[in-house]
């Protein structure tokens, strides 16, 4: 193997591992966490494309949508 082919797989491997964490750890937020909140997710919620940030703020609606604030992005004018 060439040192260029190495180094695109390197890369390649690298990019596979924080998309991994990075969906893993936005999943967790919206199939788990007890807090509607968390920074981290809601961060996370927020850069996800659209597609994909409707299905989390469907998801979180169901957990939590009982009488609380939508977390950012999910919602207008403090409605979901």
């Amino acid at each position: 193997m060439n040192r260029a082919a190495s180094f695109t797989s390197t890369i390649l491997a690298v990019f596979i591992a924080v998309a991994i964490v990075v969906v893993g750890r936005w999943y967790i937020y919206i199939a788990y966490s007890h807090d509607l909140f968390d920074e981290v997710g809601v961060g996370l919620n927020m850069m996800m494309p659209d597609p994909v940030r409707q299905i989390g703020c469907a998801k979180l609606k169901e957990r939590f949508g009982h009488g609380s604030l939508p977390p950012a992005g999910c919602g207008a004018n403090g409605a979901w």
